[in-house]
């Protein structure tokens, strides 16, 4: 279990993020058509997924702009922007923004996601949310880099992120 700041209050998440080297865990997202994602959709491609506990947030929306102006720049990689909201919510978002460089998925249906990557936090003011996270997998769906942030409120280390990938 890793424990994150919410404001004045530690928190808890279900688990922990896969480690390093390790195989990324399968998984099943909603993508905006409502239609299943999975790992395997990606298998050839580096994936960076940021996870974050909701688009209508500043640093959320914020996180997924700044990984959409970077993966313009990255070949061979898809950005998830994975959380819990609904699909239309992030959808609306992107559509709004104009950002075309991210695929974003939710974990509202199953909610399997957030035990199976350690993100789910699970007490505090956001019980239920993914805590903000993460992840860079290479090719074959190995851990390569992450991060689990120490406070929600901040702002994932995008540069570690995308160092892996140079």
């Amino acid at each position: 279990m890793a424990k994150i700041e919410l404001g004045d209050e530690i928190v808890t998440t279900y688990g922990s993020l896969p480690a390093l080297n390790e195989k990324a865990p399968h998984f099943e997202l909603i993508k905006s058509d409502l239609s299943i994602s999975t790992l395997e959709d990606y298998k050839g491609k580096r994936v960076i997924m940021n996870i974050f506990p909701s688009i209508d947030t500043n640093v959320c929306a914020t996180s997924v702009r700044n990984f959409n102006k970077k993966a313009s720049e990255l070949k061979n990689t898809v950005v998830l922007c994975i959380s819990r909201d609904l699909p239309f919510a992030q959808q609306r978002f992107v559509s709004d923004e104009g950002l075309k460089k991210v695929v974003n998925l939710s974990d509202f249906r199953d909610r399997n996601f957030g035990k199976d990557y350690g993100v789910e936090m699970i007490d505090g003011a956001f019980e239920g949310l993914l805590s903000r996270a993460v992840l860079v997998l290479d090719e074959n769906g190995h851990v390569i880099h992450s991060q689990q942030v120490p406070k929600i409120d901040e702002e994932p280390d995008y540069l570690a992120a995308l160092k892996t990938l140079l």
